[in-house]
């Protein structure tokens, strides 16, 4: 290890993100690889480590005897401090090698705040930030994960886009420059070759151009790029690659446990849910599978905790069998089982018999509006019944605490609506205290969860504006002003991320001028709350002469082109805009399994998905 990182290591708080070698990572002699290739997470080594999709890429590339895929976290402000202070550039954790030694530097875009965050790590590894900057085809910038559903704000930065399943885009990927590598291609080159692999989108293909209101005029394709770029879908989950093992870091992390996907996509069409249409059409994957997958990782890990995966977990169509099975041998083992993303409306008494065996913590599910009709403006497809249902199930099996999670300023959302999360939450407490059989001696614990309602891609409100800023803190106070006792506890926080989500979770190519400004004036780590700098960034705009809430709090017609047209997700503009019409009835539009909507999602399977009825 190089001296100067040795010295750093020891003045920051947590030495162990960046040192490496932990339990199952991989080491390679990189003299005899054909291509390195750094996997950034643009936040920092705890969240990183979370991260399913990295662990599945990480081990994919690292199973190819001719690359090496490393890993580069976002330094925490101690560490970039002691890097700045010694001249240090951002480096890997298995080799520390410095980021511009890297043939392809990989990043996963989780989350709109992370762009920032991306043009700083480029800077402190001495990687020129803009593409047009980067001539050769060392240090190719490449980028997946849900927020490419809308990459044009940091189109500019990235050279290549990958869209959809990474499992095998990545492998196509690699072999094409690897024979571009060998023939000492220019960067053009590769390109040129790189738009004919499906699901890669090179954005310095396509002109863009605007209309005198700002909207866009036309998005023209160049260089035998396609007009659409589809998605990649991986057909068989069953045999697309998943780790045997998972690094086991030295720190604590966010999920520091095995996890386990069942299923991708989701049955349930919520029409504020980026994800439930971006990872359509639904693919399952068998309970022997995932039983032996999980096994697999306990015995190559040691952990002793086990999370299933997926949108939605209880709609996995072979969970009862799944979990017999594991129970099998992880009450053996003492291995805990978790099942996230539990919905009130398939909670039974069998699936309540399971968890009384496995689960050791709060129940958490998510009605998302308090009031019947703004539920089925947004297609929770769930009613006042079926939550009393749950609960008092939940009680009569001895939870005690319930933590709900609610959305503000969804569209159509009025005050009524906000008192009637209130009244539903007072509900719950009186259906404990009327529940024969309910916990002895223990209160009531209800924990409400209020989020704001940000308008995604690929989603049927993509055209509706966000609230303002004032009106959701009017809505905010409102809820903690109402709230009495100590039975019910409310968290709606003040947050201004989610205005700056909304911005770029919409936004077009004239904000990468925006973001490169703020990382300059130091504007990185947004996601962290002490890290972000409101004020700076609204004066970057201010300064720039763009107007955020352009983005943000502007409601689009149908007739618009948006700034991610070109590319195909799947699911039609047509079915979105299908949908966007039936919230404003608050009509509902049942679940994959019990009619298909017709979201054209199956396209990009051949027609096939698991969830026809």
């Amino acid at each position: 290890m190089d001296p100067k990182i040795e010295r750093a290591l020891t003045k920051v708080q947590k030495p162990g993100r960046y040192t490496g070698g932990e339990l199952n990572s991989c080491q390679k002699d990189p003299s005899t690889v054909d291509i390195r290739f750094a996997f950034c997470f643009p936040d920092t080594y705890e969240i990183g480590m979370s991260h399913l999709g990295m662990k599945i890429l990480y081990s994919l590339i690292n199973e190819r005897s001719d690359s090496y895929c490393e890993r580069v976290f976002a330094p925490w402000v101690d560490m970039e401090e002691e890097m700045k202070k010694n001249d240090i550039k951002l480096f890997s954790c298995e080799t520390k090698t410095a980021l511009d030694e890297f043939d392809v530097i990989g990043f996963t875009l989780q989350y709109e705040l992370s762009f920032s965050t991306i043009l700083s790590m480029l800077m402190q590894g001495g990687v020129p930030v803009l593409s047009k900057d980067r001539h050769e085809l060392k240090n190719l910038v490449v980028a997946g994960g849900p927020c490419a559903s809308n990459p044009e704000p940091i189109a500019d930065f990235v050279d290549i886009f990958q869209l959809g399943d990474g499992e095998e885009m990545m492998m196509d990927f690699l072999d094409l420059y690897k024979k571009h590598k060998k023939l000492g291609s220019t960067k053009e080159e590769f390109l040129k070759e790189a738009v004919k692999i499906d699901g890669l989108y090179v954005p310095s293909f396509y002109d863009i151009t605007y209309k005198e209101d700002g909207t866009i005029d036309a998005v023209v394709p160049k260089n035998g790029a396609p007009e659409k770029v589809k998605k990649r879908v991986v057909a068989d989950m069953n045999t697309a690659h998943y780790p045997d093992k998972f690094i086991v870091p030295y720190i604590e992390i966010v999920h520091d446990r095995v996890v386990t996907e069942l299923f991708r996509g989701c049955i349930r069409g919520c029409r504020f849910c980026q994800a439930g249409f971006l990872y359509r059409p639904i693919r399952e994957k068998s309970a022997d599978v995932i039983n032996e997958q999980a096994k697999s990782l306990c015995d190559s890990s040691g952990y002793d905790e086990i999370s299933l995966t997926s949108l939605s977990t209880s709609d996995y169509t072979e969970i009862q069998p799944l979990l017999s099975d594991m129970i099998d041998w992880t009450q053996d083992r003492k291995i805990n089982i978790s099942l996230p993303s539990l919905r009130v409306d398939n909670f039974s008494d069998e699936l309540v018999e399971k968890l009384k065996l496995i689960r050791k913590s709060g129940l958490t599910f998510a009605p998302e509006a308090g009031s019947q009709r703004l539920r089925d403006a947004i297609n929770k497809n769930i009613t006042e019944e079926e939550i009393m249902s749950t609960v008092r199930i939940a009680f009569q099996s001895g939870w005690s605490t319930v933590k709900l999670y609610f959305m503000l300023g969804l569209p159509t959302e009025t005050m009524e609506d906000l008192d009637a999360i209130l009244e539903l939450c007072r509900k719950i407490v009186t259906e404990y205290y009327h529940t024969p059989n309910r916990p002895k001696g223990r209160p009531v614990q209800i924990n409400v969860s209020a989020s704001s309602f940000v308008p995604k891609p690929f989603t049927p409100f993509q055209w509706e504006p966000q609230d303002s800023e004032e009106v959701l803190d009017e809505k905010r106070e409102y809820l903690k002003s109402q709230v009495m006792g100590t039975k019910i506890r409310m968290s709606a926080h003040k947050i201004n991320t989610v205005f700056l989500e909304a911005v770029f979770a919409r936004g077009d190519r004239k904000l990468a001028p925006v973001i490169l400004e703020a990382v300059n004036r130091g504007c990185h780590l947004d996601s962290w709350d002490e890290q972000f700098q409101f004020e700076t960034w609204m004066q970057v705009f201010e300064d720039l002469g763009i107007d955020p809430k352009f983005y943000s709090n502007r409601k689009r017609e149908y007739s618009e082109i948006l700034p991610w047209d070109h590319l195909d997700f799947g699911v039609t503009k047509e079915f979105l805009m299908r949908e966007n019409e039936k919230s404003k009835e608050s009509k509902t539009t049942p679940h994959c399994r019990i009619k298909c909507a017709a979201c054209g999602a199956n396209r990009l399977n051949g027609g096939n998905c698991d969830a026809k009825s």
